[in-house]
């Protein structure tokens, strides 16, 4: 029932059961618990995944006092096996792991992890999002494969700049894989794990040196996407148009362009300010009595994401863990949708997703669109934006219908 994964290369994959190694995908069909997803599993849809169970604790965290000991002396072992490898310039990509350990040590720390493993079922209970957030880990591992494209010549005009320089030094020596931490924020944002790529923290001036592997990027998200889930959780009807515009003639009476009433449209929902019209439409008292516990000062989103707050934090946390998540189940859509095909997300930026697309799939793009736009909501209105590389994303005209 409890098993875990030695190595997981397709040519040598091979897992620990009851006190044995197997070398193969035998016997999988008869367990049921695993540590961590590995793609070489995903037709077995019997398997739980643990971590999942206990918010991303490392298996170092959630080891019982009882075990401790003995799992740091051989947790320390094995990381002195890696170390050997990295010295004697072993690879081990191109080696499998279970040949060059002695079998005995993997029986015994296997072993020990399995136990483990069976203490987190026992111990915590399976979330009741644990659905999204296999698919999300599954859409994550996808995108960690795929080696983002990078060609820092298109700074060599500006590299008499120091801060260039030192930019094109850093990310020509940088890990060029994004890999995310799907635990690593509380409103269930992605975060990257340490010395992979940055694709959050690039800024904005260096984005052309990420070149698509494909033809070109495709990068979509939502127009407004904190109001238009205010709205949701108010209850209220999506408007069509830009969600700024709307609010210029349906809160503030034209009195202000497009950026002030963004501007003060924020100010108030995040604010102590009053604004009898706004309150009217989004109603943020009956979201917030909706989804925040004063007594016990608890935010559970509409998905049943809990969230420490106070009063003050509690409408952010609702809003942005709620519109957080719905961008994650539309990616997993998207996802879906490009299955068996040669383009790919390539990576999420907080509210949208890029794609790597090849031309002979630009017939897709009306049912991307829709995918993406159509929400548990209801339907949300779109951005969408092209580009030979990601520092040259360019909007692009589509008539979205309802």
């Amino acid at each position: 029932m409890y098993f875990e994964v030695i190595d997981n290369k397709s040519d040598c994959f091979g897992f620990y059961c009851e006190g044995q190694i197997f070398k193969d995908l035998s016997h999988i069909d008869q367990q049921r618990y695993c540590w961590t997803y590995h793609p070489l599993l995903e037709s077995h849809d019997q398997i739980d995944y643990v971590f999942l169970y206990c918010d991303g604790k490392s298996i170092n965290e959630v080891c019982p006092d009882y075990l401790k000991e003995d799992w740091e002396f051989l947790n320390k072992k094995f990381k002195a096996y890696f170390k050997s490898f990295y010295i004697a310039k072993i690879s081990l990509e191109d080696n499998c792991f279970y040949d060059m350990v002695p079998e005995s040590f993997l029986i015994e720390y296997f072993a020990l992890k399995v136990k483990i493993i069976e203490h987190v079922v026992k111990t915590y209970p399976k979330p009741s999002n644990y659905d999204h957030l296999i698919d999300v880990t599954k859409v994550c591992n996808n995108i960690s494969q795929h080696k983002v494209n990078i060609d820092t010549s298109s700074l060599d005009d500006r590299i008499a700049d120091p801060m260039v320089k030192r930019a094109k030094i850093k990310y020509n020596n940088i890990s060029p894989y994004v890999k995310y931490d799907i635990f690593g924020s509380k409103t269930g944002r992605l975060s990257t794990v340490p010395r992979s790529f940055p694709i959050h923290q690039i800024d904005r001036e260096y984005r052309s040196i990420i070149n698509p592997t494909n033809d070109w990027f495709l990068e979509i998200d939502f127009n407004g996407a904190e109001l238009r889930t205010f709205l949701a959780l108010a209850g209220k009807t999506q408007p069509t148009i830009d969600i700024h515009e709307w609010n210029v003639e349906n809160i503030y009476d034209g009195r202000f362009d497009r950026e002030e009433a963004k501007k003060k449209i924020f100010t108030w929902l995040y604010g102590e300010t009053e604004n009898r019209k706004a309150e009217e439409i989004y109603n943020k008292e009956l979201v917030r009595a909706k989804y925040w516990n004063k007594e016990e000062e608890v935010v559970k989103t509409y998905w049943g994401r809990e969230i420490k707050s106070d009063k003050h934090h509690s409408l952010s946390y609702i809003v942005q863990s709620t519109f957080a998540d719905l961008v994650l189940k539309q990616m997993v859509k998207v996802f879906k949708l490009l299955e068996g095909k040669k383009s790919f997300i390539a990576f999420n930026i907080h509210d949208n997703i890029v794609i790597d697309l090849v031309d002979s799939d630009k017939y897709l793009l009306p049912k991307i669109v829709d995918v993406f736009s159509n929400t548990e909501f209801g339907r949300f209105l779109v951005n969408i934006k092209a580009g030979s590389n990601f520092g040259e994303m360019k909007n692009i005209k589509y008539v979205q219908t309802n």
